[in-house]
């Protein structure tokens, strides 16, 4: 069955991911594009196995529907096709990724014209075309190649400080995991005092055997040990399609996502001195950036995981910073668009602007806004465990341990809120097949003992 998740469509490489499936896909991507009048479509594809031939079929199929179609000369990150799908004014992007997913899946991503991830209405429709699709006469046309990273570069450029990357030497450790971001820090940074090394900088569709997802420490151990031996000032890591960061301090100690999430925000506000527009995270985010809003009297909205959910807000409203728990953060304005590499480099910016190491960083958030530690763990759910979640949010606990339980959010699986701000979030997962259970609380010990009790009220042991 094929169905869009929080990020487009995801399957196994020749199991659910097959050419007569992406066909499908394609052909109903293509009727709902000419409902809506649209006339060009940019296609861009990460470095998993047959992503290339994927990302050819598929523009050959939209050109033989009559749409003007660009496909990159080369692979690309996700941002690169948003970038190129807004300011080249294209109707719709694709990219052929599976994001951060092990090596065995391949996927559809869909962008609207604004670069944003596309809403659900707009892959509702693409999954209401698909019986139509079904016997659609396919006929190939002919499309053009263009670089999308070299503008994509350039854009992220122009959001930099560059001249403070001038002022000192800065030793950055870069880990594209074996991804499409591969290169392009060291291009966007070329000219500057800026030391650029990079690991894990060539083509591995296995991504050497590990998820490339660099939120998760035991994911990026490789970065954490070249930070350390070449005494660099940072590493930096992106997923398997470049839109999300991982960060690791001069240390070579790992910085959870919630914490760099409220780093960003703070360097938005404070050193750039943005302020039009409300903050949007979504539900697995942490309190550290609530806190934040407050102090600079920011309005903060929470909506369900996944970008799509940010990309309803945009069209509605006026919104500044967009950020999610998975490491994807976006300056809304200049793209609506998770981007690894350019986060990735704003953190280093602020290190700059602040002379700071990220270490102190992170030890002045937690002295101004209080401590936060934070853990998510991925479990496989049986029917008897889903029943049971869904008896939590008829009957949610009123307390833990003494805190009292403040309020309950339930527009993404179920979020229980304590007085002191800790939190408890459970929420199936929209692009893998599993469970997680989310923690968050002032001391690595509660965090613990607060994620063990959210399993055991599902697990019922």
């Amino acid at each position: 069955m094929i169905k869009f998740g929080t990020d487009g469509w995801r399957g196994v490489i020749s199991k659910d991911f097959t050419f007569e499936n992406l066909k499908r896909v394609a052909v109903a991507h293509g009727l709902a594009l000419k409902e809506e009048g649209a006339e060009k479509v940019v296609i861009g594809y990460d470095l998993r196995f047959l992503s290339e031939e994927y990302g050819d079929f598929v523009a050959k199929i939209l050109s033989g529907m009559g749409f003007e179609v660009v496909l990159s000369d080369t692979f690309c990150p996700t941002p690169a096709v948003s970038y190129t799908t807004k300011y080249g004014k294209f109707n719709s992007g694709i990219v052929i990724t599976a994001s951060h997913n092990t090596g065995k899946y391949n996927g559809y991503k869909v962008k609207e014209s604004f670069g944003g991830a596309a809403r659900t209405q707009v892959t509702k429709k693409i999954e209401d075309k698909l019986p139509q699709a079904e016997n659609y006469q396919v006929e190939f046309g002919e499309y053009k190649k263009q670089d999308l990273n070299t503008p994509y570069v350039e854009g992220v450029r122009g959001q930099l400080e560059l001249s403070l990357f001038n002022e000192r030497e800065v030793k950055i450790v870069h880990d594209p995991m074996y991804g499409a971001q591969q290169g392009l820090m060291y291009r966007a940074l070329l000219g500057t005092k800026a030391e650029v090394t990079e690991i894990h900088a060539y083509r591995d569709p296995l991504f050497g055997g590990k998820h490339p997802e660099p939120i998760v420490e035991k994911n990026i151990t490789g970065l954490m040990e070249k930070v350390r031996a070449i005494k660099a000032d940072i590493g930096i890591a992106n997923d398997g399609d470049g839109d999300r960061v991982g960060i690791v301090d001069e240390k070579g100690n790992f910085v959870n996502s919630q914490i760099v999430f409220a780093l960003l925000l703070l360097h938005v506000l404070r050193n750039r001195g943005m302020r039009e527009g409300i903050v949007v995270k979504t539900v697995s985010s942490g309190y550290l950036v609530d806190r934040v809003c407050r102090k600079f009297g920011i309005e903060l909205l929470e909506v369900p995981v996944g970008f799509k959910n940010i990309s309803e807000v945009l069209v509605k409203e006026r919104v500044l910073f967009g950020g999610e728990e998975s490491g994807g953060y976006a300056l809304i304005d200049y793209l609506p668009e998770r981007d690894g590499l350019l986060m990735g480099l704003l953190i280093v910016e602020k290190m700059l602007a602040e002379g700071k190491t990220v270490s102190q960083m992170v030890e002045e958030l937690f002295k101004e806004f209080g401590t936060a530690y934070y853990r998510r763990i991925d479990l496989p759910v049986s029917e008897e465990e889903k029943r049971a979640l869904e008896e939590l949010k008829e009957n949610p606990p009123k307390e833990w341990k003494g805190l009292k339980v403040k309020r309950v959010l339930t527009i993404d699986g179920i979020k229980i809120i304590f007085e002191n701000d800790s939190w408890l979030l459970f929420r199936p997962s929209g692009t893998e097949p599993v469970f997680r259970v989310y923690a968050e609380s002032p001391d690595k010990r509660t965090t613990e003992e607060l994620l063990k009790w959210g399993v055991s009220l599902v697990k019922k042991n």
